[in-house]
């Protein structure tokens, strides 16, 4: 886990020409195989009540405009009957932070036989495992070590971006709305992932207010808690996408040669964590993030759209192997849960039970 780099290494090389990574990137490819990973997924968005308001979102509703304000059993069970058809083998689960504290959510929450939203994710959760065979991955937002606990048994592995670790962006429009953006709470939540031996999805917000030392910092806080507990199994470089009707909508985005260079640097301080990036954010930009060091593209849907992206449509896995294939690399597709983890030591019987009956039936 001690990586290529210190962090001193990594900020000198902030201010390096593109040029100068040469060396690094021939190191990075004759290291690591010419494969990029992803997982097919369905994405089930339970509701989209948070209680924080960033100022780059457009995921999120008011009661009062939402026109799905929970997810009913039924809607599931039809998304996961086609999930199926396309053999797919996650299941991700989103919802806005806290909403079960909204009085509409409670409300419906408890009209479905429901006290939480915890509570019904992981009804929801048993149903993926038992009655349709796909692993459940939860994305829920801070959520008390007892609850995650309580997940862990029904869900593959779980996420959540600690997006930066500069705090001063709590006073900026990017997150002075948004209490669960305090960075030591993340940090507190993905260790207590980590005590739990619940593998973990995290990652950065790249463009939304921090500079680029912040990048190096977010990267090394990462780093320091998977030296401890070795539960990081991925780490999303995601790079800010101005929104309409959002605060930050006029805001610039990170320039590719910055996002370049950050990927090579996330590729040299970890050895054995990989790299996401999204390919709808990069669509045209996928060969060259892979040959910087990005091997895996995350979840992608045959079935459902990205409701975080949502004028971001997924490339296709045809056109995504299409375009490896140019530079000599290939798509592979993996569970929700890195091969690594697929152990005791990091799931229940039962989900490990059906992780090992896809890998069976998908070959993977």
């Amino acid at each position: 886990m001690e990586g290529i780099i210190t962090k001193n290494d990594a900020y000198g090389m902030l201010n390096a020409k593109i040029s100068e990574f040469l060396d690094y990137i021939r190191e990075i490819n004759r290291d690591k195989s010419k494969q990029v990973t992803y997982s097919r997924n369905i994405f089930l968005p339970l509701t989209h009540i948070c209680q924080n308001s960033c100022g780059y979102c457009n995921f999120k509703e008011s009661p009062e405009d939402t026109k799905n304000l929970l997810m009913n059993e039924d809607d599931v069970r039809m998304l996961l009957k086609r999930a199926n058809e396309y053999n797919c083998s996650e299941a991700l689960f989103t919802f806005g932070e806290n909403a079960d504290e909204v009085d509409v959510v409670k409300n419906k929450l408890e009209e479905y036989s429901f006290s939480s939203m915890v509570e019904y994710v992981h009804h929801l959760s048993g149903i993926c495992l038992n009655e349709y065979e796909i692993l459940p991955h939860t994305n829920m937002g801070i959520i008390s070590r007892k609850n995650l606990h309580y997940l862990s048994d029904v869900n593959a592995s779980m996420g959540l971006m600690l997006e930066t670790t500069n705090k001063n962006l709590l006073e900026t429009v990017a997150h002075k709305d948004s209490p669960s953006k305090n960075p030591a709470k993340r940090i507190k939540f993905i260790e207590d992932a980590g005590k739990e031996q619940i593998p973990f999805t995290t990652g950065m917000l790249v463009g939304i207010g921090e500079d680029s030392r912040d990048w190096v910092d977010t990267l090394f806080a990462i780093k320091k808690l998977h030296e401890k507990y070795g539960h990081i199994q991925e780490i999303i470089i995601q790079n800010f996408k101005p929104k309409e009707n959002t605060p930050m909508a006029g805001y610039p985005e990170t320039p590719v040669t910055d996002l370049l260079k950050l990927t090579v640097i996330a590729s040299l301080i970890f050895d054995d964590v990989s790299i996401q990036i999204p390919p709808n954010l990069n669509s045209n930009l996928v060969t060259l993030f892979a040959l910087v060091g990005a091997d895996d593209f995350g979840g992608i849907s045959p079935v459902t759209g990205d409701y975080i992206n949502p004028e971001l449509p997924w490339p296709s896995i045809i056109n995504l192997e299409k375009q490896l294939a140019t530079i000599g690399y290939t798509l592979t597709e993996r569970l929700p849960v890195y091969d690594k983890y697929v152990s005791g030591d990091y799931l229940s019987d039962e989900v490990l039970d059906v992780a090992s009956k896809i890998k069976r039936r998908n070959n993977i």
